[in-house]
């Protein structure tokens, strides 16, 4: 076969091509080695266990490192020191930056710097500041407050991390002073924010609910994840308790039917009081809005549907003059 001068310039050309990427990659990865063998770096520093062990490593890096990471190097010299590690709250009390970042946040406070304590001097959101943004709870019960009543003390227990836990209660709505009628009922509660309702049966249930948002008469559906139904004294209470709640289920939606023609309804079937002609009547029907009892009875009123009531009691909480009150007007777009 006979080459022109043609053909062998171009098959050099052809090999001149692929050869410079080649060479250029060797010297770039010469000069790297070269670079990285007189490079000491500290690899690592971290609290081991529960933070009683600081480790620091010096170690030298090659360019190889990468494919052999986490592999013990001979020239690796390891020191061990014994230290306390800040709690999360003596931390931030020093530098104003919190420590308890899960790894996301981690890994956001990486690029972005620490999660501070107190952004622009705003408070985080928490459960401790906005109780009623969780659902209540179930094993734990307020403390006493003085000028509680004997009522209102056997109420206290069930305002544990809600908007009321702490605040001085007031008798707002009694049935049997005031009247067993609807509109009687709506001039008292409300635009008063937060209350618990609390009612007793001819054959001496005594139960109720705490709605969160209150009453304004205006013919909507207040949500809360907050809102709850309690028995006082039941035997599905766990020892020592006073007794037992039933939280929200479902999502905050649909807590508090709040009707101007009817009395307290939690949820359309949960506890319903209508008041007006039906009288006395209480209904109950669980699962659907909120929990049912510990052994499946759908029913706060055991295998009673509808019971008759004796007393019916709606506390608020007291506010000084000028203080605001929560919850006192329409949420049209409320999605808690």
């Amino acid at each position: 076969m006979k080459y022109t001068t043609k053909t062998l310039s171009a098959t050099a050309v052809a090999i001149s091509a692929a050869l410079i990427p080649l060479l250029s990659c060797e010297l770039v990865l010469a000069f790297s080695n070269k670079q990285l063998m007189h490079r000491s770096t500290t690899s690592r520093s971290g609290i081991i266990n529960s933070g009683s062990i600081q480790q620091q490593t010096s170690t030298t890096l090659h360019l190889g490192d990468f494919f052999n990471f986490g592999k013990a190097k001979e020239s690796e010299q390891v020191t061990t020191t014994t230290t306390t590690a800040p709690t999360p709250e003596e931390e931030a009390a020093k530098t104003g930056y919190v420590d308890d970042e899960d790894p996301i946040e981690k890994v956001f406070g990486f690029f972005f710097g620490k999660k501070e304590a107190e952004p622009m001097g705003m408070k985080r959101f928490g459960q401790e500041r906005f109780p009623e943004q969780y659902p209540a709870v179930l094993d734990e019960w307020a403390d006493p407050v003085e000028g509680d009543d004997r009522e209102m003390a056997l109420l206290r227990p069930f305002l544990k991390n809600t908007n009321l836990e702490s605040r001085n209660l007031r008798l707002t709505y009694d049935a049997n002073r005031d009247g067993w009628d609807p509109v009687t009922f709506h001039s008292k509660v409300d635009k008063q924010g937060g209350a618990i309702v609390f009612c007793t049966t001819r054959g001496g249930i005594q139960c109720g609910g705490y709605n969160p948002k209150g009453w304004v008469g205006y013919g909507e559906a207040r949500g809360s994840i907050a809102a709850f139904l309690y028995i006082l004294g039941s035997k599905y209470a766990a020892p020592g308790a006073p007794g037992i709640k039933l939280r929200k289920v479902g999502g905050p939606g649909l807590a508090q039917m709040d009707l101007p023609e009817s009395g307290p309804s939690f949820s359309p079937d949960a506890l319903v009081i209508p008041l007006g002609k039906d009288g006395r009547v209480a209904r109950s029907k669980l699962d659907s809005y909120y929990e049912r009892l510990p052994d499946g009875t759908n029913s706060l009123f055991g295998k009673d549907a509808s019971v008759q009531l004796k007393d019916l009691k709606v506390y608020h909480g007291v506010y000084a003059p000028g203080e605001y009150v929560p919850f006192t007007d329409a949420e049209p777009f409320a999605l808690y």
